[in-house]
């Protein structure tokens, strides 16, 4: 049985990273824990590059907390400002004693009433509950949930994501 250490004890990020590695890795038995590290980068990330970086520390972070497991899961949402509008997204890193995957989810635009909290200095998170009367969905379904009518979850969003960061596991021999 292997282990994965997943960067956070939300359990949108758990369950995403256990049906990511299931669908995978079928013949592998896997066990997964979730654990409370920091991405060291803003609370908030406002860039592509910024939002990946701190999936990648989380991912570090993740192996120094628990350094005995065979893998450490990073998953960062993030937004970021294009000329037409804010697009929110996620980074997923996997990482290994010897590989590091990595994948972004696909994108969305945000609502102007969502930006405009944003632009006042509120997370995502938070400026989304206020817009939908919703309360932690960024433990549930998340902005992408809400804006979809439930139609995609945050989960779900999550897993294609995952999956492809497990890519050059799946294909050592060409990674």
């Amino acid at each position: 049985m292997q282990k994965v250490i997943v960067a956070s004890k939300n359990p949108v990020k758990i369950n995403c990273t256990k049906e990511g590695f299931e669908k995978i890795f079928t013949e592998s038995t896997f066990v997964f824990e979730g654990v409370s590290v920091p991405s060291d980068v803003s609370d908030q990330p406002m860039t592509d590059e910024e939002t990946l970086q701190g999936a990648i520390n989380r991912a570090r972070n993740a192996r120094q907390h628990s350094p005995d497991a065979d893998f450490w899961v990073g998953i960062e949402g993030g937004i970021d400002e294009l000329e037409d509008g804010m697009i929110a997204f996620a980074w997923v890193a996997v990482l290994s004693n010897d590989q590091l995957g990595k994948s972004r989810t696909s994108t969305f635009y945000l609502p102007p009433k969502v930006v405009q909290l944003i632009h006042e200095g509120i997370e995502l998170g938070y400026a989304n509950d206020q817009v939908f009367g919703e309360k932690n969905s960024k433990h549930k379904g998340g902005a992408v949930g809400s804006l979809t009518g439930g139609v995609l979850g945050r989960t779900e969003y999550y897993v294609q994501a995952v999956i492809l960061a497990l890519v050059p596991f799946r294909n050592p021999e060409i990674y």
